[in-house]
């Protein structure tokens, strides 16, 4: 079973923008009756469907399928609830890991967010300067809850 193991920091500074360039991300989610988390993206000209489990720790089952990106764009406007997550994903690969840095625009405009995965949960990883608060267990941070609940909404 694909799984995805994973931490979250908020980031603080701007030394890491010099790392990488950025990739625009568009992403909404399709309400489900339990913790299964639906999501639908549109990176550059794929589409990508994304089935995840409830998590335990930081961990959970997770299934990434590529969708064509006309289907994408038709479930992001027809069938995920607003509003769409919208970001620029940057990827730094530091030592073992890639870190990937999320600086939400739109209704999460003003919050940046890393994330590293990693190969089981006790693994170490080195925190760059740049890396503040650990948010991992704040399911606030989750995209999906940024999405029913924007970050404009609660600073």
């Amino acid at each position: 079973m694909p799984i995805e193991i994973e931490r979250k920091f908020l980031v603080i500074g701007d030394a890491w923008r010099s790392l990488a360039e950025g990739q625009v991300y568009r992403q909404g989610y399709i309400p489900t009756q339990d913790k299964t988390t639906v999501r639908i993206r549109v990176v550059g000209s794929q589409g990508y469907l994304t089935i995840k489990g409830q998590s335990t720790g930081m961990t959970r089952a997770e299934y990434e399928y590529p969708i064509p990106v006309t289907d994408a764009e038709t479930i992001l406007q027809t069938l995920c609830q607003p509003p769409l997550i919208e970001k620029i994903r940057y990827r730094i690969p530091l030592e073992n890991v890639v870190w990937e840095v999320d600086e939400f625009t739109g209704e999460n405009q003003g919050l940046v967010l890393a994330e590293v995965e990693l190969e089981e949960e006790q693994q170490t990883v080195n925190l760059p300067d740049w890396i503040g608060v650990e948010v991992t267990q704040d399911a606030r941070y989750y995209n999906v809850n940024l999405a029913q609940c924007p970050y404009k909404q609660w600073v």
